[in-house]
């Protein structure tokens, strides 16, 4: 959600800006715009994409050594140009971009109207701007330290970067509550809203913690807190190659996401999973183990997808460790005052591992004395630095906006969690234990295998690609999964989706069957098959279309759906793991058939770090 570009340095900064700017699309935006800073203040901005901005400033004074950039998704303001980031300050000498929401903006507004301020923009960044400025110019003092007296005043989340037209050789930024890393070169340095923009030129970075300002120069690198007292930075190695955020020959990166899955699956299982010895090594988790056995209940919390991996895990860790487990959406979960006792576990699950929710849901839980668990992709990320303990995917970044592959990683490491809390907990028989662990090795060929259908599965789409409604059934381990390929539908294709539990299709939903609908059915061998099935007969005989995602030999499945998907058999605690693939390349055909962008589906961000 939003993205942010800078640089100073020897090169010349225009590039490396619009390059990162467009290496940050996938987050979701709605304008862009540049400011450089060489014998005078420069901004240049654009409603619409990257592109845009690029054809509409050809021709223009581009040299600067020093320069910030931005892709916005629209909170304060409707999309357009002059709400469009970098912003300049009334008085024209400081320019500045921000991720983030400044909830008092309205307050700092109207004092700064009374003082003679007026805004060219409908933004809250303007505001906080302008209040720097204000601060600047009132206490005759420098950037740096408007910025902190500033930052004590402001409610809300943000990263900002500003540039000093009268210090030409300085970028101050700060952060709280969205993510900001600072790639260090030879006297050089390059600021993103995440690596992906400077892993090409420093594998060396800095992530910016919360309530730190950072004095950056082309050689230097000081950071501070708002107390103004130094803080020590600390220099990470950066685990990401080039060619991991670049499509590799697939029309999308959703696409090439999809059929890494095999590969992602085995690399979260790698170095953890040992089906020949029976063990499960999670060093994250082991400090940690005793306490998570004796819980009296563990907690979820997650928004959007990876919520829909921990309805999943619920079912596994109830079923398999015995242990009471909740499922919270984490926006609802910061603000309801839920009880929460000492010794209880959270587990945190996020992609991006910056999910505001779910960040300052963690947060709340750790004071009352919680602990808590990461289950993140991104290395360094906020949740897993909030974390006492966890484990990383190890998916690699995910650039498509809709979750694939991150999801199955998230599955593959939640049970990988709960076998082995089962196992050393004693509440699963040993005979089970290394059966699971075998299949689980054998999940990222399962995978594989399904992924062989994607182009009966197209063939699919292309015959409901009109549809304008549709319903995603299942039932147990594969209730969740439902729910995961109407979201995915929702997201990429824009055609109203819901999933439901299968025997909760009669209270309600059933009115909406007709001869138009498609029900996609999540039907593979498990305890509630034949209650599944029942749930087929009653949708054929409303002439509902019946899509079903199946196992081999499922002769009363077939007879009843108008179309079959066949997947491999797995147990029912691992299905999900596989099931999940084709309703993501059904829901990807489909938005493709539709002619959308699935890998930037409107109005949505990768990275939501504002409420």
């Amino acid at each position: 959600m939003c993205g942010i570009v800078a640089y100073i340095g020897p090169r010349e900064a225009y590039p490396v800006i619009l390059k990162g700017l467009k290496r940050l699309e996938y987050r979701g935006y709605d304008s862009a715009g540049v400011a450089l800073l060489n014998s005078g203040l420069k901004v240049y901005k654009k409603k619409g994409k990257v592109a845009d901005l690029e054809e509409s400033i050809v021709g223009k004074d581009l040299h600067a050594n020093i320069g910030i950039g931005h892709t916005r998704w629209a909170t304060h303001g409707e999309p357009n140009d002059r709400n469009a980031h970098p912003h300049l300050s009334n008085g024209g000498r400081l320019a500045m971009i921000h991720n983030g929401i400044i909830e008092n903006y309205a307050a700092l507004k109207q004092e700064l109207l009374k003082n003679g301020y007026h805004f060219q923009s409908d933004t809250d960044t303007e505001v906080l701007l302008n209040f720097i400025e204000y601060i600047q110019v009132n206490n005759n003092c420098s950037l740096e330290e408007a910025v902190r007296i500033a930052l004590k005043r402001v409610v809300g989340a943000y990263v900002i970067v500003l540039i000093d037209q009268e210090n030409p050789d300085t970028l101050i930024a700060a952060r709280k509550g969205s993510p900001l890393v600072i790639g260090i070169g030879k006297n050089e340095h390059f600021l993103a809203s995440d690596a992906s923009p400077i892993i090409e030129y420093t594998k060396e970075v800095v992530y910016v913690n919360d309530y730190e300002v950072a004095i950056i120069k082309p050689d230097e690198l000081i950071l501070k807190n708002l107390g103004n007292e130094r803080q020590t930075p600390y220099i990470t190695k950066l685990d990401m190659e080039l060619a991991a955020i670049e499509k590799g020959g697939y029309d999308h990166f959703m696409l090439k996401e999809i059929f890494e899955q095999p590969q992602t699956i085995y690399d979260c299982l790698r170095g953890r999973l040992d089906a020949d010895l029976g063990t499960i090594t999670m060093s994250g988790i082991e400090k940690y183990k005793e306490q998570i056995m004796n819980a009296n209940r563990i907690v979820m919390v997650a928004c959007g997808t990876s919520w829909h991996a921990g309805l999943v895990a619920e079912y596994i860790f109830e079923e398999l460790c015995r242990i009471n487990v909740e499922v919270e959406y984490a926006s609802e979960f910061r603000y309801r005052n839920p009880v929460i006792n000492k010794g209880d576990v959270i587990i945190a699950i996020s992609q991006s591992g910056e999910t505001a929710d779910t960040l300052v849901a963690i947060e709340n839980a750790k004071k009352q004395g919680a602990i808590i668990l990461g289950v993140v992709n991104v290395v360094g990320s906020s949740i897993s630095r909030v974390s006492d303990a966890g484990a990383y995917t190890h998916a690699g970044p995910e650039i498509g906006v809709a979750s694939t592959k991150a999801f199955t990683a998230q599955l593959a490491v939640l049970t990988m969690i709960a076998l082995k809390i089962a196992h050393d907990r004693g509440s699963i028989d040993k005979e089970r234990y290394h059966r699971l662990l075998h299949e689980l090795n054998d999940v990222p060929d399962k995978v594989k295998a399904t992924l062989e259908q994607h182009e009966h599965i197209k063939a699919i789409a292309e015959k409901y690609k009109d549809s304008t409604d549709s319903l995603f059934l299942g039932r147990g381990y594969n209730f969740p999964v439902a729910l995961e390929g109407a979201l995915k539908l929702k997201e990429i294709s824009y055609i109203h989706a819901e999933g439901y539990p299968a025997a909760e299709m009669k209270h309600g939903p059933i009115a909406l069957v007709d001869e138009k609908l498609p029900v996609v059915f999540v039907a593979t061998r498990d305890s509630y098959h034949e209650k599944v099935v029942s749930n087929m007969q009653e949708i054929r005989a409303r002439k509902g279309r019946i899509i079903s995602v199946i196992n081999e030999g499922d002769e009363q499945s077939t007879a009843l759906s108008n179309d079959v998907i066949v997947v491999p058999e797995a147990d029912e605690i691992l299905a999900p793991m596989i099931s999940v693939i084709p309703l993501q390349l059904l829901s990807y055909y489909v938005g493709v058939a539709r002619g959308f962008d699935v890998d930037k589906p409107r109005n949505l961000a990768k990275s939501v770090t504002v409420e």
